[in-house]
């Protein structure tokens, strides 16, 4: 069979390319066709015409194309290839080293008591006592850290 089907090929490509329009599309389309007919080779009965059973076969080949195109045209709003597949990190890695540099700067009171509650997740009270003051103090510090950290990261605009 293999010698009667390489005996198509030229056929294929014009078959091809009257179906698609395009010599690249063709190709592609002609490749599947080969693929297609050496996968399902049992379905072929010798004595049969072969060249229409590979017409066949790449006419098939080229409406499920068309129909897969169809549900998903390229270019359309919701293809992936619109979009970037990662998101870009510079961003938040500079304003990381932003946070850290404002944090290194901060008293060291006020430091403690918002990465205590803050970064670890203790409670107020449990803070309060690990720096050994009254809760109050401890909410006063994290709100003075908090504003601290804002305006470090983005300043207020001076106009």
């Amino acid at each position: 069979m293999s010698d009667d089907l390489l005996d198509h090929v030229r056929a294929l490509h014009a078959y091809g390319q009257s179906l698609c329009g395009n010599p690249t599309e063709a190709e592609d389309l002609v490749q599947e066709t080969l693929v297609r007919a050496i996968e399902h080779a049992d379905s072929y009965r010798p004595g049969t015409y072969m060249r229409a059973w590979l017409f066949t076969i790449m006419r098939n080949r080229f409406y499920t194309n068309r129909k897969k195109a169809a549900r998903e045209p390229t270019g359309s709003a919701d293809c992936v290839s619109i979009g970037p597949s990662t998101q870009p990190t510079q961003e938040w890695h500079l304003r990381n080293n932003e946070l850290w540099q404002a944090l290194d700067q901060m008293p060291t009171h006020y430091r403690e008591a918002i990465v205590l509650v803050g970064v670890i997740g203790e409670s107020y009270l449990n803070a309060a006592e690990i720096l050994d003051c009254d809760i109050g103090t401890v909410k006063s510090r994290i709100s003075r850290a908090r504003a601290i950290l804002r305006n470090a990261i983005d300043p207020p605009n001076e106009e």
